[in-house]
């Protein structure tokens, strides 16, 4: 068993790795590309490493974390999972319904948070509307949902 094959199993031992993110592992450790090369061939032939479970995986980790579709996305990319692949996963995984379940949960712990340091009448301001949405919009959430949330928000304020 060769020292590259070891490390790559001692890495996914704690936790399941993407082909790229296993790569860059690898590589990082100082092993040659061939025997990473080969090392990778022989763990996808032993179904140790699958992008597509593993996005699947993790999206539904990032879901119960209350993370959006988009960011998700984004982050499985940047772990250099294939666009199409992140896609399926994310498809296949996430509920729209739930989803809006879970920007209404996420908004009203943000408003909590904001009247805690503003004030009750926080929301009163458009801007403090936006900085609302705003802070949506980087943990994922897609905006014309936000703004129909946010919009019913300010219909149950008035």
């Amino acid at each position: 068993m060769s020292d590259c094959y070891t490390a790559a199993l001692r890495i996914l031992s704690y936790r399941f790795n993407g082909e790229a993110e296993l790569r860059r592992k690898l590589a990082s450790k100082r092993f040659e590309r061939a025997e990473v090369d080969a090392t990778i061939e022989r763990l996808r032939k032993e179904k140790w490493i699958d992008d597509d479970r593993f996005a699947a995986s993790f999206v539904r980790a990032r879901l119960q974390k209350h993370i959006g579709r988009m960011r998700i996305r984004r982050e499985l990319i940047a772990m250099g999972v294939d666009d199409a692949v992140a896609a399926r996963a994310i498809a296949e995984n996430a509920d729209e319904e739930r989803e809006r379940e879970d920007l209404a949960e996420a908004c009203a712990k943000r408003i909590r948070l904001m009247k805690r340091r503003h004030g009750d009448d926080v929301l009163e301001s458009p801007h403090e509307r936006k900085k609302l949405a705003a802070y949506l919009l980087k943990q994922g959430y897609d905006a014309a949902l936000i703004q129909s949330v946010v919009k019913e928000l300010s219909v149950v304020d008035d």
